[in-house]
């Protein structure tokens, strides 16, 4: 059997083959009570001995984690490597900001309108498709009946949504009676270009389809005055997720994504980084590297503010990895975490930024929000995000509104799911390094290369829900 020690302080390896590929062994006899080293991290402690050779997972370990703590900051700094200057052909806004697509969206006030906005959509694209780069809604069930935080968290993923630059032009779609009416949401957005961004209540049009695509047409044309130019590649803004985990995640896909990340920082662009409670475990990586105390202070309250919400629903702080993370080798919360900040790569967390926040100091970001797949990769892109780079084992076909690169953690994934994978990860287990060859790719979706989830029509959007509802 085939195994891999990912650090030298490690008592347990990875398997790599056989029937339980991307689980671990024990390198040596471990005692009940003793600590599990994966990552030269304790990932929890076994609660039965172990003997060399075992089967280490969920039937002999238990997670360490438990509720908020106290942190010390311990500063660790990393030099980036210099990168050559590159530039990727974007379209450039009115407003200075840069695209990578040249798109109409449709965003939704409140639920009620969801299937106008997809009959809107798709007669529109029959119409105006081929004078643009496509017309897409994005559906989503609230906007009324919340209140407070639930209600603002709401209508900041949507603000974030109609700001976004891959998005040419913006029709936003109203009910009028909802709470988030389009009044009120005016009140949110701020100031906004007319040219940029249409209003239209339902309610208030006899036939709101025929004045709904009058608008699209109108939007159509706007968009035709942008065309591809040379930007530099600091213009990018770029997400980091991963879901449908397995063991590999974090020795193949996870890193170098981390890689990516770290050229990406090096040149200028800037990295977000979000799913909280899959920090928890590995959140003093992150804390060490931040780039001051205060930015220490916020990662700590993010951690911590999040392992709140978790207990104030009742709920353990480690109910966590999901059934298919087990069956592929993660068995703790911190054996998980570990293998999933790694996508984070090694450069400074220059600031926290919350849900619908753009990106304002440039570099590594981390922002809330929950590890869920469908919430995370709308919070990526109400915060601005160009693409998101996406890692997984078990492999999943979910997509952003923005350009969503699939990368496998393992071949076998790949060559069975090339509909979904836009980039196989797997001979990194070997030792290869593929970072160039992702930053090549990376430039070529920011060009105008579209991934699968684009191809294939998978773009979604789900907003976190934290409140009453009435």
């Amino acid at each position: 059997m085939k195994t891999l020690k990912i650090n030298e302080k490690d008592n347990v390896a990875v398997m790599l083959d056989g029937e339980l590929r991307g689980h671990k062994t024990a390198l040596e006899d471990i005692k009940a009570g003793e600590q599990i080293i994966k990552y030269g991290y304790p990932i929890g402690h076994a609660v039965a001995d172990i003997k060399k050779g075992e089967h280490v997972h969920t039937h002999n370990i238990k997670t360490n984690l438990s509720g908020t703590l106290d942190y010390t900051y311990t500063p660790v700094h990393n030099d980036l490597m210099p990168q050559p200057k590159r530039t990727f052909m974007g379209y450039v806004r009115e407003d200075g900001s840069v695209g990578i697509r040249n798109e109409i969206w449709i965003i939704n006030t409140v639920g009620c309108v969801n299937k106008t906005s997809e009959i809107l959509a798709r007669k529109a694209n029959e119409k105006y498709g081929a004078e643009c780069g496509g017309i897409f809604n994005f559906v989503h069930p609230f906007g009324c009946s919340q209140l407070g935080d639930d209600q603002r968290t709401t209508q900041a993923v949507l603000k974030g949504l109609v700001n976004h630059p891959n998005a040419a032009g913006v029709l936003v779609l109203g009910l009028g009676c909802e709470n988030n009416n389009i009044p009120v949401f005016k009140k949110i957005l701020g100031d906004v270009n007319e040219n940029r961004v249409k209003f239209m209540s339902t309610q208030d049009y006899d036939d709101e389809i025929t004045k709904g695509l009058t608008l699209i047409g109108e939007l159509v044309e706007y968009s035709k005055q942008f065309k591809r130019r040379e930007c530099d590649i600091s213009k990018l803004v770029v997400g980091l997720k991963c879901g449908g985990s397995d063991g590999f995640s974090g020795l193949t896909a996870n890193p170098l994504i981390g890689k990516a990340s770290d050229k990406l920082i090096a040149s200028g662009a800037s990295a977000i980084l979000t799913e909280v409670p899959e920090m928890f475990g590995a959140e003093t990586i992150l804390m060490n590297r931040c780039v001051n105390e205060e930015v220490f202070k916020k990662t700590v309250h993010l951690i911590n503010d999040f392992k709140d919400y978790f207990t104030r629903h009742g709920q353990v702080v480690y109910e966590n990895p999901s059934p298919g993370n087990k069956k592929g080798g993660i068995t703790t919360l911190e054996d998980k975490s570990l293998g999933c900040v790694q996508k984070s790569g090694t450069a400074e967390v220059a600031d926290v930024i919350g849900i619908g926040e753009p990106v304002k100091n440039r570099g590594l970001n981390l922002l809330t929000g929950p590890g869920n797949d469908i919430v995370a990769v709308t919070n990526l892109t109400a915060s601005g995000c160009h693409m998101i780079l996406f890692s997984t084992g078990r492999g999943t076909p979910v997509g952003a509104p923005v350009p969503t690169i699939k990368i496998a953690t393992n071949t076998p994934l790949a060559e069975r799911k090339p509909h979904w994978i836009d980039f196989n990860a797997g001979p990194a287990i070997e030792g290869e390094d593929l970072s160039c060859e992702l930053m090549d790719y990376i430039i070529s979706v920011a060009n105008g290369e579209m991934t699968n989830n684009e191809k294939n029509g998978y773009r979604e959007i789900s907003v976190f829900k934290d409140g009453v509802m009435l």
